[in-house]
């Protein structure tokens, strides 16, 4: 498959609009065209150990889920390893993509993943994420009547030579026993100064006027973080238990909530993969689950009865590459092979 089309298509999968604004994600690497992807190589984290084993199977593209390129490079030499992967990618052909917090949004990635070790339950995400665009054309909805139709005619002709105005329609309605005419449009910031401008000129329409912004919708399933409520309350052990099996984890950091023991009832979790601090923090529940978190934000939580369960960053998502792999196959038709990282690791470990 070729690159573009490739990356054309993982784009489809999880639209980068919903990536956070600060995060750095897409197509990081790119050799020359054209350039055909027949192995496409998963990793959580892209380290020098892992570029070694993508060489070694001979990797076209790699999906890396955190993107090794963040802050800027003002060179690329062989001096730091970061410098070193791209040096290393450009020198073996090979593509670097990073979808990032993009794949923590969708309904079908990283949080959603996340739920399945809590057991059954249902979950609606903690920052919900909005559409990438109005839902018409235009950023404000402007609206006025009027009984003058002479000059109302007047006032639309000049607002049709306004740049950036859309939807413009006039219905019949009836404004306390009189007929009248309202008038609708949508427009953009721009615009909006020169509708108003022009109605001000008229101060009948303008002491009629109502200005409304408009609002992005909300994408169902899909935002940051997730509220988890469970079918049946458990105890805050077996919560442990099945997290620690999910995850695959000898070992998890437990911060047990004021007032609360081993045998207190798990209803409600809050959860977000990586470092979730700012997503989780204010949240009601009685447990939050997440990757680290700084000392004063477990010190509030447990301050207001709640656990906190902590894993390490990565292992809140490196298990979602197995099920990645073959949500990928499928989307991509099974066109190329794809392959998950077995030197991928989170860089703690229990000594």
């Amino acid at each position: 498959m070729d690159l573009r089309e490739l990356v054309s298509a993982l784009n489809d999968f999880a639209s980068l609009s919903l990536a956070e604004s600060w995060d750095n994600v897409g197509l990081l690497v790119e050799p020359s065209p054209p350039h055909t992807v027949n192995t496409l190589f998963l990793t959580n984290d892209l380290t020098e150990e892992v570029m070694e084993e993508a060489v070694q199977k001979k990797a076209d593209l790699v999906l890396s889920y955190h993107p090794p390129i963040f802050t800027p490079l003002k060179r690329v030499t062989w001096k730091t390893w970061k410098e070193r992967l791209v040096v290393r990618a450009l020198e073996h052909r090979m593509g670097i993509y990073s979808p990032h917090t993009a794949y923590d949004a969708i309904p079908h990635g990283v949080n959603d993943w996340l739920t399945k070790g809590l057991g059954a339950c249902t979950s609606v995400p903690l920052r919900p994420s909005t559409a990438p665009s109005y839902p018409a054309e235009g950023t404000h909805r402007v609206e006025f009547c009027t009984d003058n139709t002479e000059h109302l005619d007047t006032v639309l002709s000049k607002i049709k030579n306004i740049q950036e105005i859309s939807c413009l329609t006039t219905l019949p309605a009836r404004v306390e026993g009189e007929e009248q005419t309202r008038v609708s449009l949508n427009c953009s910031q721009k615009a909006l100064l020169e509708v108003v401008a022009l109605l001000s000129q008229n101060s009948l329409l303008y002491h009629k006027t109502e200005i409304l912004l408009l609002q992005k919708p909300l994408l169902p399933h899909t935002g940051m973080g997730r509220l988890c409520t469970l079918s049946e309350p458990v105890s805050l052990s077996d919560i442990i238990a099945r997290i620690k099996s999910h995850l695959q984890l000898p070992h998890i950091r437990l911060a047990m909530g004021m007032g609360k023991t081993l045998e207190s009832p798990v209803k409600k979790a809050a959860l977000c993969a990586g470092s979730g601090s700012s997503i989780l923090k204010g949240t009601e529940a009685d447990l939050y689950l997440t990757g680290e978190m700084s000392h004063h934000d477990v010190l509030d939580a447990v301050a207001n009865g709640i656990s906190v369960v902590l894993c390490e960053h990565s292992n809140t998502e490196r298990g979602f590459l197995s099920e990645l792999r073959d949500k990928l196959a499928s989307h991509l038709h099974y066109k190329i092979n794809i392959i998950v990282s077995e030197k991928d690791r989170d860089p703690l470990q229990v000594a």
